[in-house]
C-alpha cells in the first residue's frame, strides 16, 4: 500500500505540494518537534488504483495516515527535503478527503438509532451552526526526553507525542509519562512544543428547521439536541 500511496501522490500533484511544504520548513529558522502536512485525497481515485488502500482511507484513516507518514518520511530522507527532521514520528500527516461516497452510511445522522458511530472513520455532518466559541490554542505535538542520563531516549527525537483526532489534551501533554525503554519519567522539552488553533462549534441537525417553522409532526413528542464539533 505504501507503493500505491506514492504513485497516487505523484499522479495527483500531492508529492509536489509536499516538497513545497518541506521547503517552507527547511527555510524556517525555527526548530520543530513535529512537522505537520495536510494531504488532499480523492477516495474514488485511490480506490481505482488499489481498493484495499481506498477502503483503509475511508474506514481506518488513522492507519492510512501512518502509511502516508512512512512514505513521506522516506521522501524527506531520500530527497534531503528537511535537514532538521530526524525520525518518522516527527511527521504528522492529516488526510483531507475531497468528498465521501454518496451513501447513507457516511452521513452522520444523530436522529437515527442505533447510532453505531464507534469507528474512527470519516463522516459527513450537515447541520446549522447555532454557536461558536473563541479560537484557542491546543498542542499539536511535543517532544519528550527521558530523565535517565544513560538512557538512549534522553537525547534526540525518540519520544514524540502527536495529537490524534478524538484525543484530549492530556493524551498529548502531561507530566506522568514514563520511558518505554527504562521506565524513568519523561520530561517535555518546552521549546519544541507545536501549537495549533482550535474552535468549538455547536450545531443542530438541519431537520430542526421543520420544528422552528411550526410544521406538524406525526409524533406527539420529539426532541432536538445540538452536538459539538471541534475544529482544529
Amino acid at each position: 500500500m505504501r507503493e500505491i500511496a506514492l504513485i497516487y501522490l505523484d499522479r495527483s500533484g500531492g508529492l509536489q505540494k509536499f516538497v513545497h511544504d518541506c521547503k517552507k520548513y527547511n527555510d524556517s529558522k525555527q526548530s520543530y518537534a513535529v512537522y505537520r502536512f495536510i494531504i488532499s485525497i480523492n477516495p474514488s481515485d485511490i480506490a481505482e488504483l488499489d481498493a484495499t488502500l481506498g477502503n483503509c482511507i475511508l474506514h481506518n484513516p488513522i492507519q492510512a495516515a501512518q502509511i502516508f507518514q512512512s512514505v513521506c518520511f522516506v521522501a524527506v530522507k531520500t530527497l534531503s527535503l528537511v535537514e532538521q527532521l530526524q525520525t518518522e514520528a516527527q511527521i504528522n500527516i492529516l488526510l483531507k478527503p475531497t468528498h465521501l461516497p454518496p451513501l447513507p452510511s457516511y452521513v452522520l445522522d444523530l436522529s437515527a438509532f442505533p447510532f453505531n458511530y464507534t469507528s474512527q472513520r470519516f463522516y459527513e455532518a450537515d447541520g446549522i451552526v447555532i454557536a461558536m466559541g473563541t479560537v484557542t490554542k491546543y498542542t499539536q505535538g511535543a517532544r519528550f526526553v527521558c530523565t535517565g542520563e544513560t538512557c538512549p531516549f534522553s537525547e534526540g527525537f525518540r519520544c514524540i507525542r502527536v495529537h490524534v483526532p478524538g484525543a484530549t489534551e492530556s493524551a498529548t501533554v502531561r507530566n506522568n509519562f514514563v520511558c518505554s525503554l527504562c521506565s524513568s519519567p519523561l520530561q517535555e522539552d518546552m521549546k519544541f512544543r507545536v501549537l495549533g488553533d482550535k474552535q468549538i462549534v455547536e450545531m443542530i441537525d438541519k431537520k430542526a428547521l421543520n420544528a422552528f417553522k411550526g410544521y406538524a409532526n406525526d409524533k406527539s413528542h420529539f426532541r432536538i439536541q445540538s452536538f459539538t464539533v471541534f475544529l482544529r
